[in-house]
């Protein structure tokens, strides 16, 4: 899991919706959210970005960080 920064709405209901992301200095606007899920490391939330680019994102509200799990290398940065 690499730390990277998030840009979220956080509704009253608690439900999070992140709309973009930075990773390797390239900001990716979050398209779409899928499917979600809690494990002991967090709440994960697939997003596609452009491109059809799916990535897993990782929030952990114990210090409110975020984390992306390490892509396939089909969503690597070119």
């Amino acid at each position: 899991m690499q730390p990277i920064e998030v840009t979220a709405r956080f509704e009253a209901n608690g439900e999070i919706h992140p709309l973009q992301f930075i990773w390797h200095e390239q900001v990716y606007n979050v398209l779409s959210t899928g499917r979600r899920w809690q494990d002991e490391t967090g709440l994960h939330i697939l997003v596609m970005a452009a491109g059809e680019r799916v990535f897993e994102l990782i929030f952990q509200p114990d210090g409110a960080r975020w984390f992306l799990k390490t892509p396939t290398a089909s969503a690597r940065p070119a």
